[in-house]
């Protein structure tokens, strides 16, 4: 079993580090070995979406916790770097799921708000937090809103009520111990450096969108601390997939580029 406690403050520190920490995000243990095995990776981070997809499930919580931390498991088990799980919502019960995510090797992991009354949004931050110090490791939450996404009944379309409700949901779970607080929907510099702004540089974590959002440079600029990539790593691979089948079908050949990783 690895060392827990060292791999969770190896991840805080990428949190606090010069350099922007980048999460290509993995699926499965190849996936993780592979993109564990690049230059310049220092932590994985598992897509909730992307691991529900692989077994045929609808993301929101559809894939059973036990399947799902299963190959968070297998995934920590497979790599010397530090493990981060997004656990969606919390599976009804965020500090017990967490403390399963740490018995399965993670050492920080993503908490969705769900657009949920703040005071209860703040419970579940603090009982994963808890959840962390209970096991002796200082778990790194990435506590997310889901404010810029719309959801909820109190989601909105005005992008400016959005900014505001993300910087005060975001700062009630800084308050409440979060390291870093993750705002999916920010994609433009403006949104992205209100953001900032309004929760200090060195504390949001941000989603990167194909074609919508700014270069991983740019975001570093910017003041944010961590970028993942989400459900698209597993987009790019699909998309060269399905291009290489449709090569083939159509009487060509492989990508010259293809490299033997696994």
């Amino acid at each position: 079993m690895p060392d827990l406690a060292a791999r969770a403050r190896t991840l805080l520190d990428l949190h606090t580090a010069p350099e922007i920490l980048v999460l290509p995000n993995v699926w499965d243990v190849v996936s993780a070995t592979v993109v564990a095995a690049t230059d310049g990776v220092r932590a994985i981070a598992t897509a909730s979406h992307s691991i529900a997809a692989m077994f045929g499930y609808e993301d929101g919580e559809h894939i059973p916790l036990d399947l799902h931390l299963d190959v968070v498991a297998r995934i920590a088990a497979a790599v010397d770097l530090p493990v981060t799980m997004d656990f969606e919502a919390g599976y009804g019960d965020p500090g017990g799921t967490a403390r399963r995510a740490i018995e399965a090797g993670a050492v920080g992991g993503n908490l969705e708000d769900g657009m949920r009354p703040l005071d209860e949004a703040v419970a579940a931050v603090e009982a994963v937090l808890a959840a962390g110090r209970d096991a002796g490791i200082d778990f790194v939450l990435n506590a997310r809103t889901d404010a810029m996404l719309g959801r909820g009944a109190s989601g909105t379309a005005d992008r400016g009520a959005a900014l505001e409700e993300a910087v005060r949901r975001c700062r009630a779970y800084l308050d409440a111990g979060a390291p870093v607080v993750f705002v999916p929907g920010a994609v433009t510099r403006e949104e992205i450096a209100t953001l900032v702004d309004g929760l200090g540089r060195g504390r949001l974590s941000v989603l990167t969108v194909p074609r919508l959002s700014p270069s991983v440079r740019e975001l570093a600029e910017l003041g944010v601390t961590r970028v993942s990539a989400g459900p698209f790593s597993q987009c790019v691979a699909l998309t060269a997939l399905q291009d290489a089948a449709a090569a083939l079908v159509a009487g060509g050949s492989l990508p010259e580029g293809t490299r033997r990783l696994n």
